[in-house]
């Protein structure tokens, strides 16, 4: 390999003959350091070519100064092989183009950066499909699955990848260009006489069974076969050539399916089962245990269930092709689904699985690298059993699940791979489990290939003169060893580069507690496994993350990117200015902050509170960017307006052009945005002239919190929920604002209090959302400890606190007792926290709303979605008569990410992917429900709709205000 003297002359060389992009920066070679295994390799530097061409070029340049050269598609790959030392190239950027679909014919021509959901999406309108579809098929691309022969959830009707692959063109390590199919088509010069030469070993020495992966399939080249090159090719795991087009075989996807859930007793039991089913016919037999379950009530009885889909020409066939094989089953409990909403519900639980097998009940971290093993059908219950054993023996922990119709077994497993006894076990445990699945006829790879893995224990499958055979087909495609060294043959050890070497060993200084990584950033970091739920390029349902990935399909802008720039970070290697790092910060500078990451990935990353801990650490004691102090301390700025009583003239002067130029420049706000007008009247002064004019009422005693936003931007907010909230006969109050030594509470006066808090003045409670979200966590913090003082009484009692902004609801639930977590108080407030739906079915649950009966449109508050729920608010809208679903994804705006200078075009094509569409399309007369007052702004400033918070519609309802819509004649003049 080149020596790092040479690195210039090798990016100039690239940069000169490529058209696509070259990058030997950090950020570039840090994001593809990792893929979803346990190993860790750091390239020279990332090509993203343009076409055939372009690959042919670095081929020849990497050659000329010996540079190993990988291959790389979603990077999802669990066994290491999208992972090197030289030049990876990355075909996601410009390569992932469909160039042709003939429904005629069944075929598709596919570049090898597609994601195979693309492909899907245009082959369903002509009745088609792609056979395989792995759990990653949102952002896995078909040259990843044709270089591991991924399979799938439905092998048991369509096989594995090679199966659908008709015709390859590949460019090989010499730059020779190849067009490989049947009958030697395409073979290098080489192949056949090798093949020819050991007819004997290549049909007897590879096992028959379904999900045989491991290893060259070279048995695909015998004249029996078909000779068939392009076959043989796939499985190779970029070692052979690189992928630059492919023509793929379609299927017919069945007009109708059903799916047949079967409960049993126990695992073993569903694994025996599994292989009896196979003579229905089932496009798919998964199975699963109820330790991947989060909850099982939409499941039938049992602790592990069998997942059967069925198809047919109609709804009623694929039903009855279901029941059938309910019938033939022995099972526990049974539940047919034909509704295609439920079915995605059920199988989103299945395929979850890979990520929620990252981690045992208990919290501990699994890894994988014994991920896919496959064995005849008919031996897997025996084999199940006995590698539950050989976990015993080891002391180890693993929850399998998977293709139990083809044999093949998914399971994460609880390594230490940090200290070395536990690195030794993994080895012991990984040798004696190949030999376990020797035994029993198997593949070590049934699904996601060799790798580093695997690799170096082929030879205990196949001998070490098939081992040879390979390393001979090997130097016959690529004599340099050019193309991804290390990889099924000559491999790297087994427990070699792995990834988590490099990190810390010590806890990292932080400020949040991480209580669920036991208070290690590091931990946190180590979450992200690679899975790339993440890099989903469109939104679905309710999900939210990642927007930022999907706004800009940059690699560093997703969840992923960043958890590897972070993982980068900690291990000091590749960015090596650590928190003060520019890499880092540019990756984190387009995270909104919407939390989806939270609740979307299966492993829960929570990069909004890693993108805090970050910016706290890497503006410490330095000058912060304007926007910080503009907009992170908006509620101090807001507090002065109302004490000063200027709203008037902050609203005439950011109505003036040059004032709200000069302003939005000083404070860095987007130049495109429109300064929000602040309420001339605010929601607490409202509350104290109504609580003297009116006498309180009886019933339940409910705090309302008055946060930022309610309190001076949309207080009309505030006043529809204390007119909802009494009409459904509670009592409402404020909280003290005024350091109380005893009760009363809720009323906003005192009457016993801390001496000194008459000249420390009236305090204000605040969840410290913008302090966290720029970063300001020691200010956060005080602001936070000031907020549990004045809440000491209400922590006394049983009120609930009522929220209405989601995202400061969210943050009292979870930023506070997360970044006070030495404070008992925090975690006490916490579990006072209800949104406004939660307060009404939890402490009104015999009122009746009023009927509404409209349609509804708008967008659920990401914090709500990701840490809230809005179970009782679908509930709440239902009772009301608010027809309809609300949307997914984030409005973009996201608190202060929108206004920022430099991010409202991200924001406004955040806005533009679910939110402005839902809006648009919606029929007259439809209510815009928008709870959180960054989504309303969005709305207004985008597409000049007022969207209304829930309790301004049902108060509007209640008064008979003609248009519900809007919650109008709810004291507007308040607003201005």
């Amino acid at each position: 390999m080149t020596d790092a003297g040479d690195l210039p002359a090798l990016e100039a060389e690239l940069s000169r003959v490529v058209r696509g992009d070259v990058g030997f920066d950090v950020t570039s070679r840090a994001l593809v350091t990792m893929d979803a295994s346990n190993y860790r390799r750091v390239p020279l530097g990332v090509v993203a070519p343009r076409d055939a061409d372009d690959v042919a070029a670095v081929l020849e340049v990497c050659r000329a100064h010996g540079v190993p050269v990988v291959a790389r598609g979603g990077g999802t790959s669990i066994a290491g092989q999208a992972t090197g030392t030289g030049v990876v190239l990355d075909f996601t950027r410009y390569m992932n183009r469909l160039l042709s679909l003939d429904p005629v014919t069944r075929t598709a021509v596919v570049q090898p950066g597609l994601v195979l959901d693309r492909l899907q999406e245009a082959a369903a309108p002509h009745g088609l499909r792609f056979g395989p579809d792995p759990s990653t098929h949102s952002r896995c691309t078909l040259g990843g699955m044709i270089g591991n022969n991924s399979c799938g959830s439905h092998s048991v009707a369509w096989g594995t990848t090679a199966d659908s692959v008709r015709e390859l063109d590949v460019v090989t390590a010499r730059g020779r260009r190849l067009r490989l199919g049947q009958d030697w088509a395409g073979a290098p010069d080489g192949l056949r006489a090798l093949v020819d030469g050991d007819l004997a070993r290549l049909r007897t020495g590879f096992p028959e069974l379904p999900r045989r992966i491991s290893g060259y399939a070279l048995d695909a080249l015998l004249p029996e076969r078909g000779a068939d090159v392009a076959r043989s090719f796939c499985g190779s795991e970029g070692t052979l050539g690189v992928l630059t087009e492919a023509v793929v075989r379609l299927v017919e996807a069945p007009r109708a399916r059903a799916l047949a859930v079967l409960g049993y007793a126990d695992e073993s039991a569903a694994a025996e089962a599994a292989a009896g089913l196979l003579p229905f016919g089932p496009l798919t037999v998964e199975g699963m245990s109820a330790d991947l379950v989060p909850s099982a009530t939409a499941l039938p009885k049992g602790t592990a269930w069998l997942f059967v889909e069925t198809g047919g020409e109609s709804a009623g066939e694929a039903r009855a092709r279901a029941e059938a094989i309910v019938r033939a089953a022995d099972v526990v409990d049974a539940l047919v689904v034909t509704d295609p909403a439920g079915q995605r519900a059920l199988w989103r639980i299945r395929e979850d699985a890979s990520g929620t097998a990252t981690r045992m009940p208990d919290g501990t971290e699994a890894w994988p690298g014994w991920e896919d093993c496959a064995v005849p059908p008919a031996r897997l219950g025996a084999y199940l059993r006995d590698f539950r054993g050989l976990l015993t023996a080891h002391g180890l922990r693993g929850t399998p699940y998977g293709h139990f119709g083809d044999g093949c077994i998914h399971v994460r497993i609880d390594f230490d791979l940090l200290t070395e006894p536990g690195i030794a076990r993994f080895r012991r445990f990984s040798e004696e489990l190949a030999e376990l699945v020797v035994a029993h006829g198997g593949s070590l790879s049934g699904e996601h290939g060799d790798g580093q893995a695997r690799a170096e224990l082929l030879p205990r499958m196949y001998g070490q003169e098939m081992v040879g055979l390979f390393e001979r087909a090997k130097g016959v495609w690529d004599p340099d060893d050019l193309l991804n060294p290390g990889m099924l043959v000559r491999p790297a050890p087994l427990d070699a580069d792995l990834r988590f070497s490099v990190l810390p060993r010590e806890p990292v200084d932080v400020a949040f507690g991480y209580p669920s990584d036991g208070g290690d950033f590091s931990a946190a970091v180590r979450r992200c496994v690679g899975v790339a739920k993440c890099r989903t390029t469109s939104a679905s349902g309710s999900s939210v993350m990642c927007p930022s990935f999907r706004a800009t399909g940059e690699e560093q802008h997703s969840t992923r990117g960043r958890a590897r720039l972070l993982h980068e970070m900690l291990a000091g290697e590749v960015v090596t200015d650590g928190w003060r790092s520019t890499e880092v910060r540019d990756a984190l500078d387009l995270c909104l902050s919407c939390k989806g990451c939270r609740s979307d990935c299966p492993v829960e990353v929570d990069m909004a509170t890693y993108k805090a801990e970050f910016l706290h650490h890497h503006y410490a004691g330095r000058l912060r960017p304007a926007a910080h102090y503009a907009m992170g301390r908006l509620p101090v700025w807001l507090r002065a307006v109302s004490r000063t009583r200027t709203a008037w003239l902050v609203n005439a002067l950011s109505a003036v052009r040059p004032f709200a130029w000069a302003a939005k420049r000083l404070g860095g706000i987007a130049s495109e945005r429109e300064i929000p007008r602040v309420a001339r009247r605010t929601f607490t002064r409202w509350w104290e002239r109504r609580r003297r004019e009116t006498e309180g009422g009886g019933g339940d005693l409910v705090i309302l919190w008055p946060d930022t936003f309610t309190e001076h931007l949309s207080p009309s907010v505030g006043q529809a929920a204390v007119r909802v909230l009494e009409a459904a006969g509670l009592r409402v109050g404020l909280p003290p604002t005024l350091r109380l030594v005893k009760p009363p509470v809720g009323d906003g006066r005192t009457v016993a209090m801390d001496p000194l808090s008459v000249l420390r003045g009236r305090g204000r409670v605040c969840c410290g959302l913008t302090y966290v979200s720029t970063g300001q966590l020691d200010r956060a913090r005080a602001v936070m400890r000031r907020t549990l003082d004045l809440m000491e009484p209400v922590l006394e009692t049983d009120a609930p606190v009522v929220v209405l902004e989601p995202s400061c609801a969210a943050a009292l639930r979870t930023d506070v007792p997360e970044l006070l977590h030495d404070d008992p108080r925090a975690a006490r407030l916490a579990a006072k926290v209800l949104t406004f739906a939660e307060t009404l079915e939890r402490h009104a649950p015999d009122w009746t709303p009023p009927r509404v009966d409209r349609p509804v449109a708008g967008q659920t508050h990401c914090h709500q979605h990701a840490v809230l729920g809005d179970a009782a608010d679908r509930r709440l809208r239902q009772a009301a008569l608010l027809s309809g679903e609300l949307s997914g994804g984030c409005c973009g705006l996201a608190g202060n990410f929108g206004f920022e200078k430099g991010h409202y075009e991200v924001s406004t094509a955040c806005a533009e992917e679910q939110l402005l569409p839902s809006v648009r399309n919606a029929p007259d007369g439809t209510v815009v429900l928008a709870d959180g007052f960054s989504c309303r702004t969005q709305l207004e400033q985008l597409a000049g709709v007022r969207g209304s918070h829930l309790a301004e519609v049902l108060a509007a309802a209640l008064e008979g205000v003609g248009d519900a819509a809007g919650g109008g004649g709810i004291e507007p003049k308040d607003e201005g």
